[in-house]
């Protein structure tokens, strides 16, 4: 039973591989997309560049793992005892196996984590030589690097191993990362926020119900909120600033440490990673701008116009692909309807979500005016006692593991090459043009 995903995984291998091989002999000079000045200009934006298969954005239909859309998977992932959330176990599965799995193959996953998930103690060795207000991704990303000194793929490769085989050593790599994340999370959470007052793993709960525990949250809605979270935060296809970051460092054979840790410094910039906690600052601010009180729709209007009047953005507003309300903030609504309808700062995200979009819309300058993630998830962790919004960031990288990590291993196992796209300079760039 032990081996019994590594062995489905395996099965999977060899008919990508041909499939890959095929594609390339009979239509490797087949031109796909066309690629503008603008998009070069402007951050590769729209590029087709990569191939990524755990998952898929789609601007009108919202994002597809393995071909499910969200609203799908919420129903079909299996759950946690008595629990109405999926388990995110299940879209680990679906994203590295290509399938839908059965109770039996989350539990499965379940134990091999759990097995897993012992952290040496050099690694809260270096995060208690952090001082305690560095900020928890800079910790995080730290704790990540000190993991590596157990790295098998960087052991395989020194002895040689043969290029077919470096899927292997990758896969337990990225499972025994992904185990011992959550430990390393509630760890930096408790010393920073709780006076390093440390609360032990529970091996009796899942992965998210034991990380949930470990922040120092027993409260069962709380754990159905980190099953939803970590899995609606799994993966965003390929091209995100974290899941390119990795891409890109692990093309270079560089282990699931580095390539996680890279893909994290990302994760932690205030255009990626940080929006929920941009989100959640100036709710509070609209909030305190009304003296402590909820503002009505009206107040929230002429708030909004404010903002955008001082030149800044509404955030958790926009997405760089979607036309439509980001399904992942339609789940997280769903769960607040259910657990927080006489919640003041939920009332208050309500009242955005109508409010927002027709003023962006009437700017003319908007693509895309509904809501994202991020305009809903702090809300929620906040309703149950999570006030530390610097921390939110680690949450979001702990279950954007699952997805850039499958991503790796598949990428092991395919042998696919170091990315190395040309530059250009500006004037060779008129040149051209002329």
């Amino acid at each position: 039973m032990e081996n019994k995903l590594k062995q489905k995984f395996e099965k999977k291998i060899q008919p990508a591989r041909d499939e890959r091989k095929e594609l390339i002999s009979n239509h490797g000079n087949k031109v796909i997309g066309d690629i503008t000045l603008r998009q070069i200009y402007s951050g590769m934006r729209g590029m087709i560049s990569m191939v990524t298969e755990t998952s898929k954005l789609d601007p009108e239909d919202g994002i597809k793992f393995r071909g499910y859309s969200l609203d799908e998977l919420l129903n079909l992932l299996p759950t946690y005892k008595g629990g109405k959330q999926p388990m995110p176990e299940g879209i680990f599965y679906l994203m590295l196996i290509g399938e839908l799995p059965t109770k039996e193959d989350v539990e499965l996953i379940s134990e091999e984590w759990k097995k897993r998930s012992n952290v040496p103690d050099h690694v809260f060795s270096v995060l208690d030589s952090f001082p305690k207000d560095a900020h928890p991704m800079t910790q995080f990303s730290a704790a990540i690097l000190a993991l590596r000194g157990d790295s098998y793929f960087m052991k395989a490769y020194n002895d040689g191993v043969r290029k077919k085989d470096y899927w292997d050593s990758s896969y337990e790599d990225s499972m025994n990362l992904i185990a011992a994340l959550p430990r390393i999370a509630a760890y930096i959470y408790r010393r920073v926020y709780k006076e390093n007052r440390h609360i032990s793993p529970n091996l009796n709960l899942d992965w998210s119900g034991n990380f949930a525990h470990m922040l120092g949250f027993d409260n069962e809605e709380f754990h159905e909120l980190m099953r939803l979270y970590l899995t609606i935060h799994a993966d965003h296809e390929g091209g995100n600033v974290s899941a390119h970051s990795s891409h890109l460092v692990s093309s270079a054979l560089s282990d699931a440490y580095l390539s996680f840790s890279a893909g994290m410094n990302g994760l932690a910039g205030p255009l990626h990673g940080l929006a929920n906690q941009e989100v959640v600052k100036w709710l509070l601010k609209m909030k305190e701008y009304y003296n402590g009180d909820i503002p009505t729709k009206e107040q929230v209007s002429q708030y909004v116009q404010k903002t955008l009047s001082d030149g800044r953005v509404i955030p958790g507003f926009g997405h760089a692909v979607l036309r439509k309300t980001d399904p992942r903030y339609v789940a997280q609504r769903n769960f607040a309807l259910k657990y927080l309808k006489d919640y003041d700062l939920f009332d208050l995200v309500s009242k955005v979500y109508e409010v927002v979009p027709p003023i962006l819309e009437a700017t003319g300058k908007v693509k895309n005016p509904w809501p994202n993630v991020d305009a809903h998830s702090g809300v929620l962790l906040l309703k149950y006692g999570m006030q530390e919004y610097d921390f939110f960031t680690v949450l979001f990288g702990v279950s954007r593991s699952l997805g850039i990590l499958s991503q790796l291993i598949w990428n092991r196992a395919l042998g696919s090459p170091i990315e190395r796209p040309v530059s250009m300079p500006t004037d060779i760039i008129k040149k051209n043009l002329i």
